[in-house]
């Protein structure tokens, strides 16, 4: 070898030395937090390494992404897979390894913290999935009482009906699941959505029509799974709204004050980048007219207080947790106001509402995690009368006191354990997921009945019923389930999710288990057409109104009629063994995404629901068994276009909801019934078999965004009765007329000298003043029958939100 090429070579490798020592590596995981806040890593992403060079990589199957031989020096880190974002700094070290974990957020979330006029973007047929809504649509559509429950029925298959609860794709509001944070908020009672938050804190809310995911449990129906916003770890900020009181305007007079809703939210940091914190307060008082009714006796009256706090705190690179608590005392006076039932005929439902959950999240090592989460609820109800004068039952009205007094006080504390398996890959990638749940529930209660007439057109007593001396009683539940779960990657176009659930509940004595499975296939190489369905058994809880029923005071009978009297002792009785309700449900759906801005879904679902709980008299006992069935058949078509920053979202549902009418909480619930009929099979009392729902976002020039709602389906079935509330006919064989509304949003963005930016505009409700009543007479001895009555109007409500 020649002395030249000898130097030469000794060169190039002290080059290629040098250049190495000056290098580094970066890798890692790219992560996304589930429904519940757990981490699910995103295989496919692309990362984007900016600074001193640019490099760009894929992540793998279990999301895992590296770059190699990068020169040291500071960079960014800039994520992004199909609706998510995230992004980040790292600084590459000569000769090292740096590890760094991504996590992706919905791109929605960007707009949780302050108002933007820019649109939420477009799912692509590969996450269109469940249905959900962001920040961004909850904050900018109409929403009458500025509540969560209100922006539901956005999604196709969810509907408020006429007792004003929000039923999830055929399931009564008790048989479905209420989770905020992946903690179970339902009133374990009745099985209702019992928790009500400031509508500022909550960043989204899921409805999960089929959860074939074993995680979730104790239902029939869907799950309704809101998540509130993280604190703000980097500034200030604060929203106020609703600071001025609207008037009340009766018989062309003002006369006092219709509504106040203050509301006023405040989040920011404790200590930077570790400890935020978010607190929101409401209060309201609003009177809502019922039409027909006196000038000054036509008004329900609520009035509550909300309080809702959090901390987030990240502990270390691997530890965060979160706590949060809530208040939401609430009285509200003349329940079920209605046409044919005056404020003093009404109850007084006063509330007392507790929650505390905190929930932390441990990173067991690179790709597998486990979630912890503790809550502890507080749920107290007393039910009064106006006065202790005698119920009476009239054809066209509602004469005394109301009839029933409850007075409850229940707690329910519950554990939760969720452990997230590193990927394993055989034939494809498993991921892995198991978990634990306990739960304490306790009830502690009193009823009081008062005796209530059935009253005639000829003004005679048809009917008498009394009741048993006042009682009380107590009852507590253990809960337990077990689960795990598998989602399967068999190929990067086919995902199969499969696993089984096993409850136990000390009520019914006996383990249930429920194997769930669902399957999502790309029938394309570009993913814009998925085929997705599932098909899986559920069982629910049992409410703790239940257990007791026997316990409730008995009822007698008397009936007046030309042969004479006859009266007949009804004793609660349940029939059998108590047993948990269950159902059998399965969907199939098709997501195209037509173009890029264009995606629609066709699809079916079914449920089956059996063993649940039915009241009905049989012989000389008031009987409650789980004899009662329910069916749920849907198909659905849904689109939504984005026109550059505008959004359309339509949809037409056909549907029918079918099963037993004489649901335990009618009689024994919030607003029990005074008369109790045999119990038959019919369309359900929320069933509408044709809806159409569209809603959009539209961002005019000058910062202002224009949201329009329009909501039309067949009218809601009942039934028709004698004058001795006997019914005749076909159940549910009438309806009221179709109902239609059009609502609208309209807001402008201004900045406010040396405070921040304000947002002010209206809303419209029922802009067209379409007649959609929500009473009728249906005694067909009335004078009035088939009158229609109780429509709402056409309304206006202000808009004024101060941000700083």
């Amino acid at each position: 070898m020649t002395n030249k090429r000898f130097w030469t070579l000794l060169l190039a490798a002290s080059a290629i030395g040098i250049a190495e020592s000056n290098t580094g590596s970066v890798r890692g995981t790219v992560v996304s937090a589930g429904a519940r806040g757990e981490l699910l890593v995103v295989p496919g992403a692309t990362i984007n390494l900016s600074g001193a060079a640019s490099f760009d990589v894929k992540a793998d199957e279990s999301g895992k992404y590296s770059f190699a031989a990068v020169p040291a020096g500071p960079y960014k880190i800039d994520a992004s897979a199909p609706g998510l974002v995230g992004n980040g700094e790292v600084k590459v070290v000569a000769g090292a390894e740096t590890e760094v974990r991504i996590e992706l957020t919905v791109e929605q979330t960007q707009y949780s913290l302050t108002v933007s006029a820019s649109t939420e973007p477009l799912p692509t047929a590969r996450n269109a999935g469940n249905d959900s809504l962001g920040a961004k649509v909850i904050d900018v559509t109409p929403n009458r009482a500025d509540r969560i429950d209100g922006a539901l029925p956005l999604i196709p298959g969810v509907v408020r009906g006429p007792d004003g609860l929000i039923n999830i794709k055929g399931g009564r509001a008790s048989q479905n699941g209420s989770l905020v944070n992946g903690a179970n908020v339902s009133d374990p009672v009745t099985g209702n959505a019992a928790i009500r938050l400031p509508i500022d804190v909550v960043s989204s809310v899921q409805v999960i029509a089929n959860p074939y995911d074993p995680e979730y449990g104790k239902l029939t129906g869907g799950v309704a799974a809101t998540e509130t916003k993280p604190g703000n770890y980097e500034g200030f900020h604060a929203s106020i709204q609703n600071l001025f009181p609207r008037p009340r305007k009766r018989a062309g007079d003002f006369v006092g004050i219709e509504s106040v809703t203050p509301r006023a939210t405040f989040t920011g940091p404790l200590m930077k980048d570790k400890l935020a914190y978010t607190q929101s307060f409401e209060y309201r008082y609003v009177r809502t007219a019922v039409p027909g009714l006196p000038q000054l006796e036509r008004d329900t009256k609520l009035e509550s207080f909300d309080s809702f706090t959090q901390l987030d705190w990240i502990i270390n690179q691997k530890q965060s947790t979160t706590f949060s608590t809530a208040i939401y005392p609430q009285k509200l006076d003349y329940l079920g106001l209605n046409t044919f039932t005056p404020q003093a005929s009404t109850p007084d439902l006063h509330q007392r509402g507790q929650m505390a959950s905190m929930q932390h999240r441990l990173m067991a090592g690179s790709d597998s995690f486990l979630i912890s989460q503790f809550s502890y609820k507080r749920q107290d109800a007393d039910l009064t009368a106006q006065s202790d004068q005698p119920y009476r039952l009239l054809l066209d009205t509602t004469e005394g006191g109301f009839f029933n007094r409850q007075n409850r006080e229940t707690n329910r504390t519950e554990w939760q354990e969720t452990y997230n398996f590193a990927p394993v890959k055989m034939f494809g990638v498993h991921h892995l997921k198991a978990g634990m749940n306990y739960t304490y529930a306790s009830y502690d209660g009193r009823m009081r009945f008062m005796p209530v007439d059935i009253v005639g057109g000829a003004g005679s007593v048809i009917q008498h019923a009394s009741y048993g001396p006042a009682t009380q009683f107590n009852v507590g539940q253990h809960e337990g389930a077990w689960f795990v779960a598998d989602k399967w990657t068999l190929h990067p176009r086919l995902t199969v999710d499969y696993g089984v659930r096993l409850d136990f509940d000390s009520i019914t004595g006996a383990a249930n288990a429920a194997p769930r499975a669902g399957a999502a296939y790309d029938l394309t190489k570009d993913g814009k057409t998925v085929l997705r369905g599932g098909a899986g058994l559920f069982y629910d809880r049992v409410v703790l109104n239940v257990p007791v029923f026997p316990q409730f005071p008995s009822r007698t009978l008397t009936t007046f009629d030309a042969s004479g009297n006859t009266s007949v002792e009804y004793r609660n009785t349940i029939q059998g063994d108590i047993l948990n309700p269950r159902s059998t449900a399965w969907n199939v759906e098709l997501d195209r995404q037509v173009m890029d801005r264009l995606l629609v879904r066709v699809a079916y679902q079914q449920r089956n629901t059996s063993r649940d709980f039915v009241l009905t008299p049989v012989a000389q006992t008031l009987t409650l068994s789980n004899s009662g069935l329910n069916q749920y058949r849907e198909f659905q078509v849904t689109g939504r276009y984005q026109i550059r920053r505008h959004i359309l979202n339509a949809s037409y549902v056909r549907s029918k909801a079918y099963g037993d009418l004489n649901d335990f909480n009618q009689f024994f619930g919030n607003n029990p019934q005074a008369v109790i009929q045999p119990d038959q099979r019919a369309v359900l009392p929320f069933d509408a078999p044709n809806r159409f729902v569209f809603w959009g976002e539209f961002a005019a020039p000058r910062k202002i965004t224009i949201s329009p709602v329009i909501d039309v389906h067949t009218g809601f079935p009942y039934s028709l009765q004698n004058e001795g509330r006997e019914f005749v006919g076909e159940r549910s064989g009438q309806r009221f007329p179709a109902f239609s509304s059009v609502d609208l949003q309209v807001t402008k963005l201004v900045k406010l000298p040396m405070i921040g930016k304000a947002k002010v505009g209206f809303s419209a409700f029922n802009l067209l003043n379409h007649f959609n009543p929500r009473d009728v007479q249906n005694n067909i001895d009335s004078d009035h029958f088939g009158g229609y009555y109780n429509g709402v109007g056409r309304t206006f409500r202000g808009k004024f939100v101060v941000e700083f």
